[in-house]
Protein backbone atom coordinates (compact mmCIF):
# COMPACT_ATOMS: atom_id res chain seq x y z
CA UNK A 1 0.00 0.00 0.00
CA UNK A 2 1.60 3.03 -0.68
CA UNK A 3 2.38 5.79 1.85
CA UNK A 4 -0.18 8.77 2.15
CA UNK A 5 2.00 11.58 1.14
CA UNK A 6 1.38 14.93 3.43
CA UNK A 7 -0.17 18.21 1.54
CA UNK A 8 0.02 21.85 2.65
CA UNK A 9 -2.67 24.12 3.20
CA UNK A 10 -3.41 27.65 2.42
CA UNK A 11 -4.31 29.14 5.97
CA UNK A 12 -6.06 32.27 3.82
CA UNK A 13 -7.90 30.73 1.34
CA UNK A 14 -7.74 26.98 2.13
CA UNK A 15 -6.25 26.16 -1.08
CA UNK A 16 -3.96 22.32 -1.51
CA UNK A 17 -0.61 22.14 -2.24
CA UNK A 18 1.49 19.36 -3.40
CA UNK A 19 4.45 21.04 -1.95
CA UNK A 20 5.58 24.10 0.22
CA UNK A 21 5.65 27.37 -1.97
CA UNK A 22 6.64 30.79 -0.68
CA UNK A 23 2.97 31.89 -2.27
CA UNK A 24 -0.06 30.45 -2.85
CA UNK A 25 -0.94 30.06 -6.14
CA UNK A 26 -5.00 30.53 -5.58
CA UNK A 27 -4.91 34.08 -3.47
CA UNK A 28 -1.31 35.53 -3.80
CA UNK A 29 -0.60 35.75 -0.37
CA UNK A 30 2.88 34.48 0.43
CA UNK A 31 3.48 32.61 3.31
CA UNK A 32 0.41 31.04 4.08
CA UNK A 33 0.87 27.91 2.93
CA UNK A 34 1.33 24.86 6.32
CA UNK A 35 1.53 20.96 6.48
CA UNK A 36 -1.19 19.13 6.99
CA UNK A 37 -0.84 15.39 7.83
CA UNK A 38 -2.73 13.11 6.08
CA UNK A 39 -5.56 11.52 7.02
CA UNK A 40 -6.13 8.08 6.95
CA UNK A 41 -9.31 6.85 5.05
CA UNK A 42 -12.25 5.24 6.54
CA UNK A 43 -12.12 1.29 7.03
CA UNK A 44 -15.41 0.75 5.09
CA UNK A 45 -16.79 3.24 2.38
CA UNK A 46 -20.30 3.65 2.16
CA UNK A 47 -21.37 2.81 -1.04
CA UNK A 48 -25.41 3.08 -0.80
CA UNK A 49 -27.51 5.39 -2.76
CA UNK A 50 -28.44 8.48 -0.68
CA UNK A 51 -31.90 9.27 0.85
CA UNK A 52 -34.13 11.33 -1.19
CA UNK A 53 -34.79 15.00 1.16
CA UNK A 54 -38.38 16.55 1.31
CA UNK A 55 -38.57 19.45 -0.56
CA UNK A 56 -40.48 22.35 0.58
CA UNK A 57 -42.33 25.58 -1.44
CA UNK A 58 -39.96 29.00 -0.67
CA UNK A 59 -43.96 31.08 0.17
CA UNK A 60 -44.09 28.72 3.29
CA UNK A 61 -44.38 30.31 7.15
CA UNK A 62 -41.42 31.15 8.85
CA UNK A 63 -41.28 31.16 12.08
CA UNK A 64 -39.08 33.97 13.93
CA UNK A 65 -36.21 32.43 15.49
CA UNK A 66 -36.10 32.82 19.44
CA UNK A 67 -32.97 34.98 21.12
CA UNK A 68 -31.12 34.41 24.10
CA UNK A 69 -30.79 38.04 25.49
CA UNK A 70 -27.52 38.56 27.36
CA UNK A 71 -28.94 42.02 28.65
CA UNK A 72 -25.54 43.80 27.84
CA UNK A 73 -26.95 46.18 25.11
CA UNK A 74 -23.69 46.49 22.67
CA UNK A 75 -23.53 42.68 22.22
CA UNK A 76 -27.03 42.47 22.05
CA UNK A 77 -26.58 45.04 19.32
CA UNK A 78 -24.17 43.44 17.19
CA UNK A 79 -25.66 40.03 17.49
CA UNK A 80 -28.67 41.48 16.18
CA UNK A 81 -31.62 41.46 19.11
CA UNK A 82 -29.59 38.16 21.35
CA UNK A 83 -28.05 34.81 20.81
CA UNK A 84 -29.77 32.17 18.40
CA UNK A 85 -30.00 28.61 19.83
CA UNK A 86 -27.96 26.54 17.72
CA UNK A 87 -25.60 29.18 16.38
CA UNK A 88 -21.46 29.24 16.43
CA UNK A 89 -20.15 32.43 17.15
CA UNK A 90 -16.04 33.46 16.47
CA UNK A 91 -14.99 36.27 18.45
CA UNK A 92 -11.14 37.40 17.38
CA UNK A 93 -8.95 40.61 19.01
CA UNK A 94 -5.61 41.44 19.75
CA UNK A 95 -4.14 39.26 22.64
CA UNK A 96 -5.06 41.59 26.04
CA UNK A 97 -8.01 43.71 24.17
CA UNK A 98 -10.44 42.35 26.32
CA UNK A 99 -11.81 39.65 24.66
CA UNK A 100 -12.30 36.54 27.68
CA UNK A 101 -13.28 39.63 29.95
CA UNK A 102 -16.38 40.14 27.85
CA UNK A 103 -17.30 36.99 27.15
CA UNK A 104 -16.70 36.35 31.24
CA UNK A 105 -19.11 39.21 31.60
CA UNK A 106 -21.31 37.90 28.70
CA UNK A 107 -21.39 34.19 30.88
CA UNK A 108 -22.55 35.63 34.04
CA UNK A 109 -25.15 37.59 32.81
CA UNK A 110 -27.03 34.69 31.45
CA UNK A 111 -26.42 32.24 34.06
CA UNK A 112 -27.67 34.63 36.46
CA UNK A 113 -30.83 34.43 34.45
CA UNK A 114 -31.15 30.74 35.33
CA UNK A 115 -29.65 29.40 32.25
CA UNK A 116 -27.25 26.73 32.31
CA UNK A 117 -23.32 28.69 31.04
CA UNK A 118 -20.41 26.05 30.72
CA UNK A 119 -17.09 28.33 30.15
CA UNK A 120 -14.39 26.11 28.63
CA UNK A 121 -10.68 27.46 29.15
CA UNK A 122 -7.66 25.97 27.16
CA UNK A 123 -5.06 28.64 27.73
CA UNK A 124 -6.04 29.37 31.64
CA UNK A 125 -6.35 27.29 34.86
CA UNK A 126 -9.26 27.26 36.44
CA UNK A 127 -7.73 29.53 39.59
CA UNK A 128 -6.78 32.21 36.63
CA UNK A 129 -10.11 32.59 35.32
CA UNK A 130 -12.08 32.92 38.70
CA UNK A 131 -9.28 35.62 40.15
CA UNK A 132 -10.69 37.28 37.01
CA UNK A 133 -14.33 37.04 37.69
CA UNK A 134 -13.47 38.03 41.21
CA UNK A 135 -11.58 41.27 39.80
CA UNK A 136 -14.50 41.79 37.91
CA UNK A 137 -17.72 41.28 40.36
CA UNK A 138 -18.61 38.03 39.11
CA UNK A 139 -17.42 35.77 41.65
CA UNK A 140 -21.07 34.55 42.98
CA UNK A 141 -22.19 33.57 39.07
CA UNK A 142 -23.45 29.99 38.53
CA UNK A 143 -21.10 29.77 35.74
CA UNK A 144 -19.60 26.17 35.56
CA UNK A 145 -15.72 26.04 34.28
CA UNK A 146 -13.57 23.29 33.36
CA UNK A 147 -9.93 23.77 31.50
CA UNK A 148 -9.83 21.38 28.71
CA UNK A 149 -8.46 20.72 24.94
CA UNK A 150 -9.32 17.89 24.24
CA UNK A 151 -12.70 17.85 21.67
CA UNK A 152 -13.84 14.89 22.54
CA UNK A 153 -13.43 15.46 26.40
CA UNK A 154 -15.41 18.34 25.71
CA UNK A 155 -17.99 17.33 23.62
CA UNK A 156 -18.72 14.38 26.36
CA UNK A 157 -18.93 16.91 29.38
CA UNK A 158 -20.98 18.94 27.35
CA UNK A 159 -23.55 15.90 26.43
CA UNK A 160 -23.31 14.01 29.79
CA UNK A 161 -25.13 16.32 31.99
CA UNK A 162 -28.10 18.56 31.90
CA UNK A 163 -29.23 20.80 28.55
CA UNK A 164 -26.37 23.37 28.11
CA UNK A 165 -27.99 26.81 26.88
CA UNK A 166 -24.33 28.65 26.32
CA UNK A 167 -20.81 27.22 25.99
CA UNK A 168 -17.54 29.21 25.66
CA UNK A 169 -14.52 27.93 24.28
CA UNK A 170 -11.39 30.09 24.37
CA UNK A 171 -9.79 29.47 22.48
CA UNK A 172 -10.10 27.36 19.20
CA UNK A 173 -6.27 27.58 18.46
CA UNK A 174 -5.30 25.15 21.52
CA UNK A 175 -8.07 22.59 20.42
CA UNK A 176 -6.99 18.88 19.29
CA UNK A 177 -8.90 16.48 18.61
CA UNK A 178 -7.48 12.31 17.58
CA UNK A 179 -8.83 12.17 14.51
CA UNK A 180 -6.05 14.28 13.45
CA UNK A 181 -2.12 13.66 13.60
CA UNK A 182 -0.92 17.03 14.25
CA UNK A 183 -0.56 19.83 16.58
CA UNK A 184 -2.71 22.12 17.95
CA UNK A 185 -2.91 25.33 16.31
CA UNK A 186 -2.40 23.54 12.59
CA UNK A 187 -5.00 24.36 9.80
CA UNK A 188 -6.28 20.77 10.00
CA UNK A 189 -6.86 20.61 13.84
CA UNK A 190 -8.57 24.42 13.99
CA UNK A 191 -10.84 23.29 10.95
CA UNK A 192 -11.59 19.93 12.57
CA UNK A 193 -12.07 21.00 15.94
CA UNK A 194 -14.47 23.90 14.79
CA UNK A 195 -16.31 21.36 12.78
CA UNK A 196 -16.60 19.00 15.95
CA UNK A 197 -17.87 22.16 18.08
CA UNK A 198 -20.18 23.10 15.36
CA UNK A 199 -21.59 19.72 14.86
CA UNK A 200 -22.37 19.89 18.40
CA UNK A 201 -24.47 23.33 18.50
CA UNK A 202 -26.81 21.95 15.65
CA UNK A 203 -27.40 19.00 17.14
CA UNK A 204 -28.05 20.57 20.67
CA UNK A 205 -29.31 23.74 20.62
CA UNK A 206 -26.82 25.07 22.47
CA UNK A 207 -24.89 28.79 21.69
CA UNK A 208 -21.42 28.13 21.02
CA UNK A 209 -18.66 30.78 21.07
CA UNK A 210 -15.30 30.31 20.02
CA UNK A 211 -12.54 32.65 20.93
CA UNK A 212 -9.89 33.03 18.11
CA UNK A 213 -6.12 34.36 18.03
CA UNK A 214 -5.43 36.91 15.24
CA UNK A 215 -2.40 37.39 13.63
CA UNK A 216 -0.16 40.37 12.94
CA UNK A 217 -2.36 41.50 10.24
CA UNK A 218 -5.48 41.46 12.27
CA UNK A 219 -6.99 38.41 10.78
CA UNK A 220 -8.17 35.34 12.65
CA UNK A 221 -4.97 32.96 13.04
CA UNK A 222 -5.95 29.58 11.34
CA UNK A 223 -7.64 28.70 7.87
CA UNK A 224 -10.29 30.97 6.27
CA UNK A 225 -12.81 27.89 5.70
CA UNK A 226 -13.67 28.42 9.45
CA UNK A 227 -15.30 32.09 9.26
CA UNK A 228 -17.55 30.27 6.94
CA UNK A 229 -18.52 27.51 8.55
CA UNK A 230 -19.81 29.99 11.64
CA UNK A 231 -23.00 31.59 11.85
CA UNK A 232 -21.22 35.05 12.77
CA UNK A 233 -17.59 36.58 12.98
CA UNK A 234 -17.19 39.11 15.30
CA UNK A 235 -13.85 41.41 15.96
CA UNK A 236 -12.88 43.02 18.87
CA UNK A 237 -11.21 46.03 18.06
CA UNK A 238 -9.08 48.98 19.75
CA UNK A 239 -6.10 50.32 20.87
CA UNK A 240 -4.46 49.43 24.14
CA UNK A 241 -3.84 53.05 24.74
CA UNK A 242 -7.51 54.32 24.79
CA UNK A 243 -10.37 53.35 27.44
CA UNK A 244 -12.80 51.96 24.84
CA UNK A 245 -12.93 49.21 22.67
CA UNK A 246 -15.37 48.29 19.43
CA UNK A 247 -16.79 44.68 18.95
CA UNK A 248 -17.64 44.75 14.96
CA UNK A 249 -20.17 42.23 13.08
CA UNK A 250 -18.10 41.19 10.03
CA UNK A 251 -20.65 38.38 9.32
CA UNK A 252 -23.71 37.64 10.93
CA UNK A 253 -26.51 35.08 9.48
CA UNK A 254 -28.94 36.62 12.04
CA UNK A 255 -28.51 40.06 11.90
CA UNK A 256 -27.04 43.34 9.81
CA UNK A 257 -23.21 43.21 9.65
CA UNK A 258 -21.05 45.99 10.11
CA UNK A 259 -22.71 46.48 12.98
CA UNK A 260 -20.83 47.74 16.48
CA UNK A 261 -20.83 47.92 20.02
CA UNK A 262 -18.80 50.17 21.75
CA UNK A 263 -17.66 49.29 25.47
CA UNK A 264 -15.31 51.10 27.77
CA UNK A 265 -12.08 49.43 29.50
CA UNK A 266 -13.02 50.14 33.40
CA UNK A 267 -11.31 49.07 36.85
CA UNK A 268 -14.28 46.35 37.08
CA UNK A 269 -14.75 45.16 33.27
CA UNK A 270 -15.65 46.47 30.35
CA UNK A 271 -18.78 49.18 30.44
CA UNK A 272 -21.33 50.13 27.67
CA UNK A 273 -20.98 53.18 25.93
CA UNK A 274 -24.40 54.53 25.51
CA UNK A 275 -23.82 57.84 23.35
CA UNK A 276 -20.70 56.28 21.26
CA UNK A 277 -20.48 59.82 19.10
CA UNK A 278 -19.86 62.24 22.47
CA UNK A 279 -16.82 59.79 22.84
CA UNK A 280 -15.47 59.95 20.16
CA UNK A 281 -15.60 63.70 19.93
CA UNK A 282 -15.98 64.93 23.38
CA UNK A 283 -12.25 66.34 23.35
CA UNK A 284 -11.71 67.78 20.28
CA UNK A 285 -10.21 71.84 19.53
CA UNK A 286 -12.71 72.79 16.77
CA UNK A 287 -10.63 75.86 16.47
CA UNK A 288 -7.23 73.85 15.18
CA UNK A 289 -6.66 73.63 11.56
CA UNK A 290 -6.99 70.33 10.07
CA UNK A 291 -10.23 68.55 11.72
CA UNK A 292 -13.70 68.04 10.38
CA UNK A 293 -16.44 66.12 11.50
CA UNK A 294 -17.73 63.14 9.69
CA UNK A 295 -21.16 62.14 10.21
CA UNK A 296 -21.08 57.98 9.39
CA UNK A 297 -22.78 54.95 9.66
CA UNK A 298 -21.38 51.90 11.33
CA UNK A 299 -24.62 49.42 10.77
CA UNK A 300 -27.84 50.71 11.93
CA UNK A 301 -26.08 53.37 14.26
CA UNK A 302 -25.29 57.03 13.15
CA UNK A 303 -21.76 57.89 14.47
CA UNK A 304 -19.80 60.93 14.70
CA UNK A 305 -16.13 61.18 14.51
CA UNK A 306 -13.55 63.47 14.36
CA UNK A 307 -10.89 63.16 11.57
CA UNK A 308 -7.59 64.94 11.70
CA UNK A 309 -4.96 65.81 9.20
CA UNK A 310 -1.27 67.60 9.29
CA UNK A 311 -0.14 68.80 5.92
CA UNK A 312 3.68 69.90 6.80
CA UNK A 313 6.81 70.97 4.28
CA UNK A 314 8.54 67.65 3.79
CA UNK A 315 12.60 67.67 4.12
CA UNK A 316 12.49 64.36 2.35
CA UNK A 317 12.65 63.61 -1.60
CA UNK A 318 9.60 61.25 -0.90
CA UNK A 319 6.96 63.08 1.35
CA UNK A 320 5.54 60.99 3.92
CA UNK A 321 1.78 59.60 3.93
CA UNK A 322 0.96 58.46 7.09
CA UNK A 323 -2.70 57.07 7.72
CA UNK A 324 -4.37 55.79 10.75
CA UNK A 325 -7.86 54.66 11.09
CA UNK A 326 -8.41 54.55 7.23
CA UNK A 327 -7.62 53.81 4.32
CA UNK A 328 -4.10 54.41 2.83
CA UNK A 329 -5.14 53.72 -0.86
CA UNK A 330 -8.40 56.35 -0.60
CA UNK A 331 -5.78 59.04 1.13
CA UNK A 332 -3.67 58.34 -2.11
CA UNK A 333 -7.08 59.01 -4.03
CA UNK A 334 -8.44 61.75 -2.46
CA UNK A 335 -5.01 63.96 -3.00
CA UNK A 336 -4.74 63.23 -6.55
CA UNK A 337 -8.43 64.62 -7.02
CA UNK A 338 -7.57 67.58 -5.17
CA UNK A 339 -4.19 68.62 -7.44
CA UNK A 340 -6.12 67.99 -9.88
CA UNK A 341 -9.38 68.98 -9.85
CA UNK A 342 -9.50 71.80 -7.17
CA UNK A 343 -5.47 72.93 -8.09
CA UNK A 344 -3.92 72.03 -4.56
CA UNK A 345 -0.44 71.23 -4.82
CA UNK A 346 0.36 68.55 -2.12
CA UNK A 347 3.60 66.78 -3.66
CA UNK A 348 6.02 69.09 -1.56
CA UNK A 349 4.16 68.30 1.57
CA UNK A 350 4.22 65.33 4.32
CA UNK A 351 0.45 64.28 5.02
CA UNK A 352 -0.62 62.59 8.23
CA UNK A 353 -4.47 61.42 8.63
CA UNK A 354 -5.61 59.91 12.07
CA UNK A 355 -9.56 59.25 12.53
CA UNK A 356 -9.82 60.40 16.27
CA UNK A 357 -9.97 57.59 19.22
CA UNK A 358 -8.59 54.91 17.02
CA UNK A 359 -11.76 54.04 15.20
CA UNK A 360 -11.43 52.48 11.82
CA UNK A 361 -13.35 54.04 9.13
CA UNK A 362 -14.48 51.86 6.05
CA UNK A 363 -17.07 53.81 4.54
CA UNK A 364 -16.41 55.53 1.35
CA UNK A 365 -18.91 58.47 2.62
CA UNK A 366 -15.63 59.76 5.00
CA UNK A 367 -13.98 61.30 1.32
CA UNK A 368 -15.64 64.97 1.86
CA UNK A 369 -14.47 64.78 5.56
CA UNK A 370 -11.23 63.87 4.89
CA UNK A 371 -10.60 66.09 1.85
CA UNK A 372 -11.79 69.15 4.06
CA UNK A 373 -9.89 67.95 7.06
CA UNK A 374 -7.22 68.31 3.84
CA UNK A 375 -7.74 71.49 3.15
CA UNK A 376 -8.28 72.93 6.13
CA UNK A 377 -4.52 72.14 7.29
CA UNK A 378 -3.02 73.11 4.15
CA UNK A 379 -4.78 76.63 4.51
CA UNK A 380 -3.79 76.69 7.97
CA UNK A 381 -7.18 77.88 8.65
CA UNK A 382 -10.03 75.89 10.83
CA UNK A 383 -12.97 74.77 9.89
CA UNK A 384 -16.31 75.79 10.29
CA UNK A 385 -17.21 75.37 13.90
CA UNK A 386 -20.18 72.63 14.52
CA UNK A 387 -19.80 71.91 11.00
CA UNK A 388 -19.91 68.00 10.22
CA UNK A 389 -19.21 66.57 6.45
CA UNK A 390 -20.11 63.42 4.58
CA UNK A 391 -20.19 62.23 0.90
CA UNK A 392 -18.03 60.32 -1.62
CA UNK A 393 -15.36 61.87 -3.80
CA UNK A 394 -15.48 60.35 -7.41
CA UNK A 395 -12.00 60.55 -9.79
CA UNK A 396 -13.80 63.62 -11.59
CA UNK A 397 -13.65 65.81 -8.80
CA UNK A 398 -17.64 65.48 -8.06
CA UNK A 399 -19.10 64.60 -4.95
CA UNK A 400 -21.99 61.54 -4.90
CA UNK A 401 -24.70 61.01 -2.81
CA UNK A 402 -24.62 58.34 0.03
CA UNK A 403 -27.33 56.21 2.01
CA UNK A 404 -29.91 57.45 5.04
CA UNK A 405 -28.50 60.83 4.95
CA UNK A 406 -31.31 61.63 7.63
CA UNK A 407 -30.21 59.49 10.32
CA UNK A 408 -26.95 61.01 9.98
CA UNK A 409 -28.44 64.73 10.26
CA UNK A 410 -30.88 63.51 13.32
CA UNK A 411 -27.47 62.52 15.11
CA UNK A 412 -25.26 65.72 14.08
CA UNK A 413 -28.37 67.60 15.31
CA UNK A 414 -29.02 65.60 18.47
CA UNK A 415 -25.11 66.09 19.25
CA UNK A 416 -25.20 70.54 19.26
CA UNK A 417 -24.50 71.18 15.59
CA UNK A 418 -25.82 73.30 13.48
CA UNK A 419 -24.51 73.10 9.72
CA UNK A 420 -23.83 70.10 7.31
CA UNK A 421 -21.93 69.49 4.20
CA UNK A 422 -23.77 67.02 2.35
CA UNK A 423 -23.67 65.89 -1.28
CA UNK A 424 -26.34 67.43 -3.76
CA UNK A 425 -29.73 65.68 -4.42
CA UNK A 426 -29.51 63.22 -1.23
CA UNK A 427 -32.94 62.90 -0.77
CA UNK A 428 -35.82 64.38 1.14
CA UNK A 429 -33.94 66.80 3.75
CA UNK A 430 -36.73 69.11 4.67
CA UNK A 431 -36.99 67.19 7.95
CA UNK A 432 -33.56 68.71 9.25
CA UNK A 433 -33.18 71.94 11.12
CA UNK A 434 -29.37 72.08 10.44
CA UNK A 435 -28.53 74.83 7.92
CA UNK A 436 -27.47 72.87 5.01
CA UNK A 437 -25.48 73.37 2.35
CA UNK A 438 -25.40 70.60 -1.08
CA UNK A 439 -22.26 70.96 -2.65
CA UNK A 440 -21.82 69.14 -6.22
CA UNK A 441 -18.05 69.16 -6.42
CA UNK A 442 -15.12 68.63 -4.28
CA UNK A 443 -14.15 72.62 -5.79
CA UNK A 444 -17.34 73.60 -3.79
CA UNK A 445 -16.31 72.74 -0.74
CA UNK A 446 -12.44 74.27 -1.11
CA UNK A 447 -14.33 77.56 -1.93
CA UNK A 448 -16.57 77.32 1.40
CA UNK A 449 -12.76 77.01 2.98
CA UNK A 450 -11.57 79.83 1.07
CA UNK A 451 -13.96 82.25 2.52
CA UNK A 452 -13.23 81.67 6.03
CA UNK A 453 -10.13 82.14 4.81
CA UNK A 454 -10.83 85.39 4.00
CA UNK A 455 -12.17 86.44 7.03
CA UNK A 456 -8.83 85.78 8.45
CA UNK A 457 -5.73 86.38 5.97
CA UNK A 458 -5.74 86.58 1.93
CA UNK A 459 -6.99 84.42 0.09
CA UNK A 460 -3.93 83.21 -1.41
CA UNK A 461 -2.83 81.33 1.34
CA UNK A 462 -4.99 78.52 0.07
CA UNK A 463 -3.40 78.40 -3.44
Amino acid sequence: MARARAQFVCAACGALSPRWQGRCDACGEWNTLQEEAPVAAPVALRTGRGRSVPLVPLSGESAELPRTVSGIGELDRVTGGGFVPGSVLLVGGDPGIGKSTLLIQTAAALARQGRRVIYVSGEEAIDQVRLRAARLGLRDAPVELASETRVEDIVATLEGGAAVDFVVVDSVQTLWTELVESAPGTVTQVRTSAQSMIRYAKKSGACVVLVGHVTKDGQIAGPRVVEHMVDAVLYFEGDQGHQFRVLRAVKNRFGPASEIGVFEMTGSGLAEVANPSMLFIGERDSTSPGTAVFAGMEGTRPLLVEVQALVAESALGTPRRAVVGWDPSRLAMILAVLDARCGLQFGAYDVYLNVAGGLRLSEPAADLAVAAALVSSRAGVAAPRETVYFGEVSLSGSVRPVAQTAMRLKEAEKLGFNRAILPAGGGDLECSTLALRPVTTLGDVVAALAAETVRTRPAAAIQ
